[in-house]
């Protein structure tokens, strides 16, 4: 652990890279553009009567 004393300012240099890549990536992407390929995918079918696993509950009187 030693040259974790000499080189600490080393660590500190990549996590700064790090965070500032992350934010630049973070930046490039488009929710709107996401949301509008979105509206064009139907959703798929789903039955809540097929392949139930629970157990129907019980009428309460």
């Amino acid at each position: 652990m030693e040259w974790l004393k000499d080189y600490w300012w080393l660590i500190i240099i990549v996590l700064i890279g790090i965070f500032i890549n992350t934010i630049k990536a973070l930046n490039k992407l488009s929710y709107k553009d996401y949301l509008e390929k979105k509206k064009g995918i139907k959703p798929i079918p789903y039955s809540d009567d097929e392949d139930d696993d629970w157990p129907s509950q019980p009428k309460q009187n």
